[in-house]
């Protein structure tokens, strides 16, 4: 049997940013990706956005970790060559209706500590965004954009140059504690670690429960995306927010100029029992069309064409209400640490969270 120091279980960007964490600290890691290939799931299907940490309740570790993450992630990408932008967001008001909601989530971003942040009225909103209307607009200048597939890419990187051990095609089936630590079964062997990262996305209370940690249970919620027609594209230079419902389960159907050019639109947010059903019973194309006219009226159906989906984890009920991510050390495992319910903003956290989970299994195993 294989004794590790420290076994990361998931591939995605949250593993393998917490594997570069914990390997920079001197530890000996390895890392269990179910897929064939890192970083599949959540990690590349969403809006490829870097949040500026404006949605999230005050002194909630979402909070906290998409404002440290976003300037973290910035840095990561300049030192690596990885495509991203920091083009700043609009949040749009579309009726003076709207605007103490528009005030009230512009002062949740300032208590969170994101001190850039503008109110802005139509003609400022149209220089900025010429093609998009509304009442008025937060302007976040530290939102931007990112290529999700490079930065798994380049994470995987820096994690094997770390001396990570990373095995894909190598699931987790069960484990259990032991004198000398967690003994995991493995779709390929069995190995002993000193302590261990639940990192596993979708599949997170599924594996803390086969080895033996806390029962908490995540929804897997499906979001659709459409895309804007290449001739239509040019309507949109960065990413387009409406103001999100409170009582949603995402930040809403928002237009999303990528790295490459193009213009995303969504997504939608379904809660479903499948973890792994992207394409069945998928919307069609005019369902979109409300939400982008509503921010753009000047596209029509034939602006827009069906484009990719992802499933979310979330530890938040289906009605909606907030739920914090899962950070911390297990109640029955102590040396078990979970890195779970990472849904948005878990791309902007990535590096923030790997480092709060690193100082952990410092302390743990020191």
């Amino acid at each position: 049997m294989e004794r590790i120091e420290v076994a990361v279980i998931g591939g995605g960007v949250i593993g393998l940013a917490t594997a570069c964490a914990v390997g920079a600290r001197g530890f000996a890691v390895c890392l269990f990706e179910r897929h064939p290939r890192f970083g599949v799931e959540a990690s590349t299907h969403n809006s490829g956005v870097i949040h500026a940490g404006l949605y999230y309740p005050a002194n909630s570790l979402k909070a906290e970790f998409c404002v440290e993450g976003r300037e973290r992630l910035y840095r990561f990408c300049h030192d690596h060559d990885i495509p991203h932008a920091r083009t700043g967001k609009l949040i749009v008001a579309s009726e003076p209706d709207d605007m103490p909601h528009l005030e009230a989530l512009a002062t949740r971003g300032r208590t969170n500590g994101v001190d850039d942040l503008e109110i802005i009225d139509v003609s400022r909103m149209r220089r900025i965004e010429p093609h998009v209307r509304g009442h008025a607009a937060i302007w976040s200048p530290s939102s931007g954009i990112v290529e999700t597939e490079a930065l798994v890419r380049t994470l995987a990187h820096v994690a094997s140059n770390r001396g990570v051990y990373t095995l894909p095609d190598t699931a987790v089936v069960s484990g259990k504690s032991s004198l000398d630590g967690i003994e995991l079964e493995t779709t390929r062997e069995r190995v002993v670690a000193r302590a261990v990262v639940n990192a596993a996305g979708l599949y997170a209370d599924e594996v803390s429960m086969a080895i033996g940690g806390e029962h908490f249970q995540i929804f897997p919620v499906r979001g659709e995306y459409a895309e804007l027609t290449p001739p239509a594209c040019h309507l949109i230079t960065r990413p387009v927010y409406p103001l999100p419902n409170p009582s949603g389960l995402g930040l809403g159907l928002h237009l999303t100029r990528t790295v490459w050019g193009g213009v995303t639109l969504g997504p939608t947010a379904t809660v479903q029992s499948d973890k792994k059903d992207y394409e069945r019973s998928r919307l069609p194309v005019d369902h979109f069309l409300e939400s982008a006219r509503r921010l753009v009226p000047e596209l029509n159906v034939h602006d827009l064409k069906l484009a990719g989906t992802g499933i979310r984890a979330k530890l938040a009920k289906p009605d909606g209400t907030f739920a914090d991510f899962l950070v911390r050390r297990d109640t029955k495992v102590p040396t078990l640490i979970q890195a779970a319910g990472i849904d948005s903003p878990g791309l902007t956290s990535c590096l923030a969270i790997a480092e709060h989970v690193a100082t952990l299994v410092d302390t743990t195993l020191r």
